[in-house]
């Protein structure tokens, strides 16, 4: 690994680490070396490194929400009537633990959020008494995913 104008220039065991470690963050460190052909001690170097460059950021625990009962993924575009209502809008959105992403977009609406609900009826529920009661919001479209088809980070 390499900086070149602020940005990381990987090499072939680091693209191999990543590849390990965002398949599975709880690898062994000597899996990790046998595959690549390197001293644990070396790949561990090279993941504090990676960390150190903030190119790793921590690992997080995936739950699988269908177990919990959570199966109705969706996508609402929400239009403000004010973009200067977007911050309280978020801030009131991050109270909804069904809310898993927030994103500020372009185009028609003002905010792209994905839920994840147990139902239809939790989804409808969630909307007309929380979303579209949120000062501000004028109207919501709402797309239901019948099925996430690809689930990744960036490759190498």
């Amino acid at each position: 690994m390499k900086k070149e104008n602020q940005q990381l220039i990987l090499d072939g065991i680091d693209k191999e680490i990543l590849r390990q470690l965002t398949a599975d963050a709880r690898k062994p460190i000597l899996e990790i070396a046998r595959k690549v052909g390197v001293s644990g001690a070396a790949i561990h170097q090279r993941i504090r490194k990676l960390e150190e460059n903030g190119l790793i950021q921590g690992s997080k625990l995936v739950l699988n929400a269908k177990v919990l009962g959570y199966t109705t993924m969706a996508f609402i575009g929400i239009y403000l009537d004010k973009a200067i209502r977007n911050p309280d809008a978020v801030r009131q959105l991050k109270n909804i633990p069904e809310v898993l992403e927030c994103h500020y977009t372009t185009g028609n609406w003002s905010i792209l959020i994905k839920l994840l609900c147990k139902d239809n009826a939790h989804l409808m529920q969630l909307l007309n008494h929380q979303i579209q009661s949120i000062e501000g919001v004028s109207r919501t479209e709402t797309y239901i995913s019948l099925d996430q088809q690809i689930d990744r980070q960036i490759g190498f």
